[in-house]
């Protein structure tokens, strides 16, 4: 058995792989402490062989994984089992966005990466959404009904904020609001897009690919088709699973 694990900022998701083949996944949260977390999910899968991805990855490597990888390449390779024929990657995690680009053999060639600030990532709808007093479950549910008239100027998290606070004492309403803060982070998405070129066949991963109505504009904004595994939060543990699936039959 070969076991990927993705130590993220906000979780760990974990994916067991076994004749090439996903088998079992976890998800938990991070928490406080991640390596004990960790220490956990990996309990259930004794002797597999496993390979680390995301924040944490050499915190891992340091007390139990057998090897390591980068989130791009980690994202790749299970955008590439869930969808062969992706060329392109749109990864919105927790802390950082990530554009990837893949030649016709899944190899990376190209990728943009949004890792200065909060703009655009997970954590930027979490602070928009407590701020307009909505759970990161039901936000994107009720920005898709919002008319869309209204535009957030601000991506840096604090101003954006500070926008929505604004908007909501003129009496705008929360949904409509909550559509502008979904505009914004789109509007981010589709020109990082535009940087790294001829993108089709897209596949969206990350915790933020869960949101209908990010989902839905980048849909409309794009004019193409937008594939989202069922669970898009696992692609870079399953991703990390099949590296060490495939990297242990090369060194046999």
């Amino acid at each position: 058995m070969f076991v990927g694990i993705d130590i993220g900022s906000r979780t760990i998701k974990a994916a067991a792989v076994k004749d090439g083949k996903v088998i079992d996944y976890q998800i938990v949260e991070s928490s406080f402490d991640p390596l004990r977390q960790c220490f956990g999910i990996i309990k259930k899968y004794p002797s597999a062989r496993i390979v680390a991805t995301g924040y944490g990855r050499h915190l891992a490597k340091n007390h139990f994984a057998h090897e390591v990888i980068t989130e791009i390449k980690a994202h790749s390779i299970g955008a590439r089992y869930f969808y062969p024929d992706c060329n392109t990657v749109i990864d919105v995690g927790g802390q950082d966005t990530k554009i990837v680009s893949l030649d016709r053999e899944g190899r990376v060639f190209n990728f943009q990466m949004n890792d200065k600030c909060a703009a655009g990532t997970g954590r930027f709808l979490e602070v928009m959404a407590v701020s307009l007093g909505f759970t990161i479950s039901e936000f994107g549910h009720k920005a898709l009904k919002g008319n869309g008239k209204i535009k957030i100027n601000n991506m840096c998290a604090v101003f954006a904020e500070s926008e929505v606070i604004c908007l909501k004492n003129r009496g705008e309403s929360t949904n409509d609001i909550a559509k502008a803060v979904h505009l914004s982070v789109v509007e981010r998405l589709v020109a990082m897009l535009g940087r790294a070129g001829n993108f089709k066949k897209p596949v969206f991963s990350g915790g933020v690919a869960k949101n209908p109505c990010i989902v839905k504009l980048l849909h409309e904004a794009l004019n193409m088709k937008i594939d989202v595994p069922a669970a898009p939060d696992i692609v870079g543990a399953v991703g990390s699973a099949i590296f060490a699936h495939r990297n242990n039959q090369t060194t046999e």
